[in-house]
């Protein structure tokens, strides 16, 4: 398997500059109505060249889950001000 995983990594460029994508992990920043969100070392493919992570589906399921839990907070939040 790690064999494969060297060639995903030679195979995947950057959309935006090209670059090659290294395994890494990101930060992500989450800004939804009042509500701000950091979470630290997300699994990402990450570009060498300008930096642009790209999260796999897994990574952004997870990802959304805590917007819909932020979301919900939030708006309970509010109704109780």
């Amino acid at each position: 398997m790690e064999r494969r995983l060297q060639s995903e990594e030679e195979a995947m460029k950057c959309i935006h500059c090209q670059g090659t994508m290294k395994r890494g992990k990101a930060p992500i920043h989450i800004d939804r109505d009042g509500c701000h969100v950091t979470i630290d070392n997300v699994p990402a493919w990450i570009c060498e060249q300008c930096g642009e992570p790209l999260f796999e589906e897994q990574e952004v399921e997870a990802i959304q889950d805590i917007v819909k839990a932020v979301d919900e907070k939030c708006r309970l939040l509010r109704q109780s001000a």
